[in-house]
This record gives structure tokens, C-alpha cells and sequence, in this order.
């Protein structure tokens, strides 16, 4: 069987500004838990991807990443947080949480 996705449409969901600092930690931490998952499997940095031989040039703190996978990240962080909106629930800052 083809596998053909559909994934909910949150073009409708527009995020508040206030939002952006969440969105930033939020990708920070896709980049870091895609980041241990590699290294997991025994990659580690590489000026050029070289899949043989585990390496990888985005194995790099998230900072330090180029501004093209940083939005790749946020992108992802953007579209989880759409989702949980379309999907009826809200975002609430509870204070002196980890961050």
C-alpha cells in the first residue's frame, strides 16, 4: 500500500507574536534531540554529511547552525505549535518552569 500523508491544514492558525521566544527554545530543542538521536547512532561532526562514515555538518550546538537549518527547525516548532491550537488546546507560560 502507498503511503500518502495528510496532515492537518493549520493555514488558518495565525500565532500571536508573544509566541517567538517559545517557538526559538522549541527549535533549539528539535535541533538538540535530532542531534543526540544521531550521535546515539554513533555520528558525529563532519565539515561535509558522509553517511558511511557517520558524519555530519549539522552535528554543531544549535547557535552555531547556519540561518538554513535553524528555519528548517523553527518551521517544525511552527507547525507543532499550529497544531496543538487547531486541535482545541492552549499554550499557557506557567512561571518558574524549566526553560
Amino acid at each position: 500500500m502507498e503511503y500518502v500523508p495528510h496532515p492537518l491544514d493549520t493555514s488558518d492558525v495565525s500565532l500571536p507574536e508573544s509566541l517567538a521566544p517559545l517557538i526559538e527554545a522549541l527549535a533549539e530543542n528539535v535541533h538538540d534531540t535530532w542531534a543526540k538521536g544521531r550521535m546515539d547512532a554513533g555520528w558525529t561532526y563532519g565539515s561535509v554529511r558522509d553517511d558511511a562514515k557517520k558524519h555530519h555538518p549539522c552535528l554543531v550546538p544549535y547557535a552555531d547552525l547556519p540561518e538554513s537549518e535553524k528555519s528548517y527547525d523553527r518551521d517544525t516548532a511552527v507547525s507543532t505549535l499550529k497544531f496543538i491550537c487547531k486541535t482545541g488546546h492552549i499554550i499557557i507560560a506557567m512561571r518558574g518552569r524549566a526553560q
